[in-house]
């Protein structure tokens, strides 16, 4: 993910406004959006025809042209853009063309005024705290629906479509209502990350429970050092659990009501008291970090790498963006989601794994024939396993690792999805609606972990700030279905 800003030294309701800001994504403002709108949307086509398109063929099954210039902003955070910049140097010789390449973390304020001007790159990996709000642009029209992407031949198989590769999840997410106008490229395990090689010097198990967390809790802090701690900087870190939690003790079709921002949808839901009063027990007993709610995510790992915590919520670029902290012989692992009881919906061995760095191809570019092939490229098995060697994650194409060495982290990443099976929990609430769940429920989230609110309060809340946004008029609305 890769976020930059650090802040020290400022109260904790400070910290909470602060953490709320930094979370809030570059959303173009509304004269900003209906200016990219006036933008026409075709891009370089002029009377419904592509000038970017070329002769299709069996080794050119997008029609792209020859020697036509294609622009590539990438978001240059936890997982570089040097495995962006190698798919380029293959799109560079193929097709003759000079490739614009530009690494960034400001894809939002650097992109913003281009979408407006009607000059935007050609594709961009929107990730990072401050990227382009993807609603407001696929709602005006500004992205390219990449079916024809999704239905071309893949670069290895010409037998199987590109949409055949991809795991199920990544086709459902990429979508804005009907249309597939977001391609993930990674597959990110979501969880609790910890040291193998600290657990088992220490004797001590991975929990299957919640209850057996909140024993091994007391151990840990008993033999001196913290069982938890997170980034109190960006708090929406510790939703990367706690969501995944409430689904896998809930089910999934309870979770998709939260999704879709239906009444009482979590202050009905007897698993989102479990967890959440689960959280709350952890900061009540003194089980997480001291001064963890002042950190950064960095800051979070660093201290984490050196033994200070066991257990962190994050996502399976930890071990690509902590490497220059982590000791060789880390071990760094992550386990499923815990059990709350018999009676979940879920099975034990249940895990967040889902799509994760969103790439889209504007319309208004002077190549989008050529971003979608870049994507198709970036799909092949050459540069899916490039990616996961230099950047340490899975990308979204199914078994594209197999028969790879991989680090230990990765590793323990792609064992735990193979153990889950279908058994994988989704959340869609954090891409349809960050500022609700970075922003409002985030800055809960750390009053939670700080002990300034209870679950009880938390619930209410997190309950109020929905039921604002689904009756906003402004904020576009999705619908998730089981």
């Amino acid at each position: 993910m890769g976020f930059t800003s650090d802040n020290s030294g400022i109260g904790r309701r400070d910290l909470i406004k602060r953490s709320a800001a930094l979370g809030v994504i570059s959303v173009p403002t509304l004269s900003v959006l209906s200016a990219c709108a006036t933008g026409g949307g075709d891009g370089d086509s002029d009377n419904g025809v592509d000038k970017s398109k070329g002769k299709t063929s069996a080794k050119n099954p997008l029609g792209v042209k020859n020697g036509a210039t294609l622009e590539a902003f990438i978001f240059k955070g936890g997982l570089g853009d040097e495995y962006a910049r190698d798919a380029e140097a293959d799109y560079r010789a193929t097709y003759d063309a000079k490739v614009n390449h530009t690494g960034t973390q400001q894809v939002g304020p650097k992109l913003q005024p281009r979408f407006a001007g009607g000059n935007p790159p050609d594709v961009i990996d929107n990730s990072g705290a401050e990227h382009l709000d993807m609603n407001n642009l696929s709602s005006q029209g500004q992205l390219v629906d990449l079916a024809p992407l999704l239905d071309a031949p893949s670069f290895d198989d010409p037998k199987k479509k590109v949409r055949d590769l991809l795991y199920p999840s990544t086709l459902e997410k990429g979508k804005h209502k009907d249309v597939f106008d977001v391609l993930y490229y990674a597959f990110t395990v979501y969880g609790t990350w910890y040291s193998q090689k600290l657990l088992d010097d220490k004797g001590w198990e991975y929990p299957k429970t919640l209850d057996d967390m909140v024993r091994l809790c007391a151990d840990i802090k008993q033999a001196g050092i913290a069982p938890w701690s997170y980034p109190g900087q960006y708090p929406y870190y510790v939703h990367f659990n706690l969501f995944g939690q409430i689904a896998k003790i809930g089910g999934m079709e309870k979770w998709i009501a939260i999704d879709n921002l239906e009444p009482k949808a979590w202050s009905s839901n007897d698993a989102v008291q479990q967890v959440v009063e689960f959280y709350e027990e952890l900061a009540a007993k003194g089980y997480i970090l001291k001064g963890s709610e002042g950190r950064s995510h960095t800051q979070t790992q660093t201290k984490w790498n050196q033994r200070e915590a066991v257990f962190i919520p994050n996502g399976s670029w930890v071990e690509n963006e902590s490497q220059s902290t982590t000791p060789k012989d880390f071990g760094m692992a992550v386990g499923a989601l815990f059990d709350g009881g018999p009676d979940d919906a879920m099975p034990h061995g249940t895990v967040r794994a889902e799509p994760s760095e969103p790439f889209i191809v504007a319309k208004q570019g002077k190549n989008p024939t050529g971003g979608m092939e870049l994507l198709r490229i970036m799909l092949s098995k050459k540069h899916s396993q490039n990616f996961a060697r230099k950047v340490k994650s899975l990308t979204s194409v199914m078994g594209a690792t197999e028969g790879m060495e991989l680090t230990p982290g990765l590793s323990a990443a792609r064992q735990v999805v193979k153990d889950a099976g279908e058994n994988l929990v989704s959340i869609q609430l954090q891409e349809w609606y960050p500022k609700l769940t970075d922003e409002k429920i985030g800055g809960l989230t750390l009053e939670l972990l700080t002990g300034d609110i209870k679950a009880k309060e938390w619930i209410r809340k997190t309950q109020r700030y929905a039921d604002e946004w689904a009756a906003d008029d402004e904020v576009t609305k999705f619908q998730r279905t089981v």
